[in-house]
């Protein structure tokens, strides 16, 4: 790995998904928790586990497992929340993500990221950015602004919405 530099362009927040590595830019990534509670939202899609309470907020959290068909998220003692941001009708909108583990911040020159491949990946090619290497391992990563359609978030945000006026009455 190279030595740190002030641009986080070529930096990534590496994990895992079932046995698979992925990564964000770290642009895109506010923070990593730990497994916290997560309360289930009503009339969400499956891959929507619920939301939880950041600093007095609620945050919608995403099972890309799910998502991406290679089935559900077991919580485990490595299990994390990966806090991003995305853009949603022009605004920056906080979502977190379920992930198997977080490795580590990776540093890739875009000389080392190649493009997506035709084939062979469990997910859309339009929601990959492009493909590193650590070592003998690719690492897949995500376009997380592509991962969900304006529809999908929109579908969250209405969800959320009903459940706060419901508990404010």
């Amino acid at each position: 790995m190279k030595e740190p530099t002030d641009s986080c362009d070529d930096q990534y927040l590496t994990f895992t998904l079932e046995k698979g590595l992925y990564a964000l830019s770290i642009n895109h990534v506010r923070e990593v928790l730990e497994y916290v509670t997560i309360t289930r939202m009503p009339r969400t899609p499956d891959y929507i586990c619920g939301v939880i309470n950041l600093r007095g907020h609620a945050v919608p959290v995403v099972d890309l497992k799910v998502k991406f068909g290679l089935g559900q998220t077991v919580k485990t003692i490595n299990t994390c929340i990966i806090i991003t941001e995305v853009n949603f009708e022009g605004d920056q909108t906080v979502f977190g993500i379920l992930s198997d583990s977080v490795r580590e911040v990776y540093e890739m020159d875009t000389g080392q990221i190649e493009p997506p491949p035709n084939m062979g990946t469990a997910i859309r090619k339009d929601f990959i950015v492009g493909m590193g290497r650590s070592e003998d391992v690719f690492i897949i990563i995500l376009d997380i602004n592509k991962v969900f359609s304006s529809q999908e978030l929109a579908s969250v945000f209405d969800a959320m919405d009903d459940k706060q006026a419901a508990i404010a009455l």
